[in-house]
């Protein structure tokens, strides 16, 4: 269990460099509301590899700080930029996934607890990406037009960090 938890550390911590190498290609471009979230991005990848790290702590066995991947190439557009964002989310959904069955097949119900913290977090994540997936798709997709891509880069400044659960509506407040 352990060594799949450093694991995942590691899958965040390089989930926080795809987020800040993202962040810094945005503000290159001029986007610098695309760049603010994506940097707040990086920062809560960043926090969700220390709470892995504390909980490996807490629970007595031993921290392996290693090399991350390098992130990927600079995107190409700011359609290609978050659907790279979405595909990694997707693939780091896939390993808190396999944590989870991982802890519940060795009956480590504290490991299975702490993970739906992350199971949840993932859904939220996945959401956010694709909400702003489809705001591209309807401005244009690869073929969005300057000033709607300002008007995109502005209104993610001031985006909410996080996405709406479904836990979360009701009749009242859908």
């Amino acid at each position: 269990m352990a060594k799949a938890l450093n694991e995942q550390m590691t899958k965040e911590a390089h989930a926080s460099q795809i987020y800040l190498s993202y962040a810094a290609w945005a503000d290159s471009q001029g986007y610098g509301g695309t760049a603010n979230f994506l940097f707040r991005h990086a920062q809560e990848e960043r926090n969700h590899m220390m709470k892995i790290l504390e909980y490996i702590l807490k629970r007595g066995a031993e921290v392996e700080v290693t090399a991350i991947p390098a992130p990927f190439k600079n995107p190409s557009s700011m359609h290609k930029c978050f659907e790279k964002v979405f595909e990694h989310e997707v693939d780091n959904t896939k390993a808190i996934y396999k944590l989870v069955k991982l802890s519940f097949d060795e009956g480590d119900w504290a490991t299975w607890n702490f993970m739906q913290w992350f199971v949840k977090e993932q859904i939220e994540e996945e959401t956010l990406a694709m909400d702003l997936l489809d705001k591209l798709k309807i401005a244009g997709g690869e073929k969005i037009d300057s000033n709607t891509l300002y008007s995109l880069d502005r209104d993610l400044e001031k985006t909410s960090d996080d996405a709406k659960s479904a836990e979360d509506v009701t009749a009242d407040n859908p």
